[in-house]
């Protein structure tokens, strides 16, 4: 008898060959070898299993909330008096050969840095000046947040990794990034989008697994990256539709003008042809009236 076939999840319905998978896997690890992006395989009661980083990108557009009593947060900022008042640049694009973070970071957006008002230290502060500061700003995880604003954006398309498995799913991992970031919005709020370089968007269902979807389409970024999008305002774009939006705005109002021209032949067509046959419709029943 042939060896029997194990296979992997994609989803609560779908699945793929482990030899598939393993096959991809190693294209995906030569992609990033010398990098700790390179996933590990064990087998837990004989299925396989995948580990190791992944990248997220932030795509929100609404601030998100913090949690502020994170007393780890409030000892960094009281043992490191030299980081009151500097901001971190944000980063965006891509950045695929990150190594994964010592603490987690949120970039915050020019907009979120004016807002907090943060001001720059100086030699001449006195004790009393630097319990004053440390009292209204916190220092979560390396950045300055202001307990009075309850508020947040990281800077859009700024990338971030996380730890996960291919046996977690869209769900968890969403929770696992959250809790990194101690966001206090409930996970609800967000969906995980796979972002293709054409502008195509697919949708992460909550049943689906994250790690196993990035090794499906492939280790380069500059193709598609995931997202962390909020739920209300992300929407899903399918490939026919994501091929028209790169063209500038006057050459999509032709295309708009086109196919309302093209509508208008159509309707055209079918309005003379029903009202063909709801002529030759009456002339019957006419006819049968007359027999009568």
């Amino acid at each position: 008898m042939g060896e029997h076939q194990t296979y992997v999840k994609l989803n609560e319905e779908k699945h793929i060959p482990k030899s598939d998978i393993l096959s991809l896997l190693k294209t995906y690890n030569c992609y990033h070898e010398g990098k700790s992006f390179q996933l590990r395989t064990r087998e837990d009661d004989g299925e396989l299993i995948l580990e190791g980083l992944l990248n997220i990108y932030w795509g929100l557009r609404r601030p998100i909330r913090l949690q502020i009593n994170d007393r780890s947060s409030v000892a960094s900022a009281e043992s490191n008096n030299n980081s009151l008042g500097r901001e971190t640049a944000p980063a965006g694009g891509d950045v695929g050969g990150q190594e994964e973070e010592e603490s987690p970071q949120l970039l915050r957006t020019r907009s979120d840095a004016s807002f907090m008002r943060v001001q720059r230290r100086s030699k001449t502060h006195t004790a009393r000046d630097l319990q004053r500061l440390r009292t209204h700003r916190f220092s979560i995880n390396g950045h300055f947040y202001n307990h009075k604003t309850s508020v947040f954006t990281p800077a859009y398309g700024s990338v971030t990794n996380v730890r996960v498995n291919s046996s977690m799913t869209t769900a968890q991992v969403l929770n696992l990034l959250l809790h990194k970031f101690r966001v206090e919005n409930n996970s609800e709020e967000f969906v995980l989008y796979m972002v293709h370089e054409s502008g195509e968007r697919t949708r992460l269902r909550d049943g689906e697994y994250p790690l196993v979807a990035r090794v499906l389409y492939g280790p380069c970024e500059k193709i598609s990256k995931i997202f962390i999008m909020e739920a209300d305002l992300g929407e899903e774009v399918t490939y026919d539709v994501a091929q028209y939006i790169k063209f500038e705005i006057p050459v999509l109002d032709s295309f708009v003008e086109k196919l309302k021209e093209e509508e208008e032949r159509e309707i055209s067509k079918l309005t003379k042809k029903y009202s063909a046959l709801r002529s030759m419709i009456l002339h019957q029943l006419e006819g049968r009236d007359h027999t009568v």
